[in-house]
């Protein structure tokens, strides 16, 4: 699917009433998922033990 049709198909799931934000909230949150995604194929990602550290240390703060 292109990223055209991606956006169509996204928008089309909305309801008749959706504002101009709905659609620029939806379209970025698209957005931003594909990238992160995109960041973990590319080995991008954060170690899940390294989050969990950092969790350990704000929440002992």
């Amino acid at each position: 699917m292109t990223t055209k049709e991606s956006a169509i198909r996204s928008i089309q799931e909305l309801p008749e009433n959706a504002t101009w934000d709905d659609i620029q909230e939806r379209i970025n949150f698209v957005a931003g998922v594909r990238k992160g995604l995109r960041e973990l194929d590319e080995g991008k990602g954060i170690p899940h033990e390294r989050i969990r550290e950092e969790f350990r240390e704000w929440l002992s703060s």
